[in-house]
């Protein structure tokens, strides 16, 4: 089973290929331009262009795919009829160490928080510290 970071970063490489091979068959098309000649000047105008257009910071923000996945498999889990078979891990700051929390005590999830109530009391935790989902003791996702 793969991480999600590991399926982030094999989707943000894929992406990067993809670019580059589209580009190089653009600037090889239009090769003869005098300024483009010059693999400095094509790397910077490429740089610029994708920055600009958002790509890079969409395409290889190494958090915000992290937490899309966390996201998703959480809504699964707080989604799901038989949510009792469901733990989750998570990083303690407070404590400074992992602690794992039932799916039957996620009462909702709102943005990047989840919210869980424990007895009488409720305990926010961000999305980004959930490292581990486990349905009947099996690992089904992991960050």
């Amino acid at each position: 089973m793969m991480r999600e970071s590991d399926k982030h970063f094999l989707f943000a490489m894929y992406s990067a290929t993809a670019i580059i091979l589209f580009w190089k068959g653009v600037w090889e098309g239009v090769g003869s331009l005098p300024f483009l000649e010059n693999p400095w000047f094509s790397l910077f105008v490429g740089a610029v262009m994708l920055t600009i257009s958002g790509t890079i910071l969409r395409e290889f923000d190494p958090l915000g795919g992290l937490e899309k996945g966390a996201l998703k498999i959480l809504n699964y889990v707080n989604n799901h009829p038989q949510k009792h078979q469901f733990t989750v891990k998570y990083l303690d700051k407070k404590f400074g160490k992992n602690r794992t929390i039932r799916g039957k005590t996620i009462k909702h999830i709102e943005k990047n928080i989840i919210s869980i109530h424990e007895g009488n009391k409720e305990i926010f935790v961000p999305i980004h510290r959930v490292m581990s989902v486990h349905q009947n003791g099996k690992m089904i996702w992991k960050l």
